[in-house]
């Protein structure tokens, strides 16, 4: 996919997400969520500015959205502190899901492409694709976007109408 495909497979996947944090939090913190998603949602194609890293090799894997959640789960825990051992649990198990989840969306859309990905390599070399339309489609990626936005913001109005 491209970037608009990439940003609403990100902005879909964090919909459920967005609906808790809204929900517990504000509308606020549950809108910086989702532009912290779409704006993270292409980290995974900086592969293709990096020399000898091979495209939809190791930032396309679990392990490289594994490793992204552990680097924002370490933030999340090291703000949290400030406010106490509780405040850091739950903001390095937020910054974990936020980090991962943003990864995995990525991969998810690549999954619908015919190249593909292959989420476990080198451990295990299967290639899933659903193959359903080309990574440079318009019409797939705008949709996906919409879609994207269109569930991410239902999420975050339901969240915001939860009575705290």
């Amino acid at each position: 996919m491209h970037r608009n495909g990439h940003v609403g497979a990100s902005l879909a996947v964090y919909a459920p997400f967005g609906f808790l944090v809204t929900a517990l939090a504000s509308i606020e913190v549950g809108l910086v969520g989702a532009a912290g998603v779409a704006s993270l949602a292409m980290v995974p194609d900086l592969d293709i500015r990096v020399p000898f890293v091979k495209h939809r090799g190791i930032t396309h894997t679990v392990w490289f959205a594994l490793l992204v959640g552990v680097a924002f789960g370490v933030v999340g825990l090291a703000l949290g502190f400030q406010s106490g051992v509780a405040a850091a649990l739950l903001f390095g198990g937020a910054g974990f899901l936020f980090g991962a989840v943003t990864i995995v969306s990525h991969l998810l859309a690549d999954a619908l492409t015919p190249m593909g990905i292959r989420p476990y390599a080198p451990v295990w070399d299967t290639e899933y694709t659903l193959d359903l339309f080309t990574a440079a489609n318009p019409l797939a990626n705008y949709g996906l976007l919409g879609l994207g936005g269109v569930v991410a913001a239902v999420a975050l109005v339901a969240g915001a109408a939860v009575p705290v």
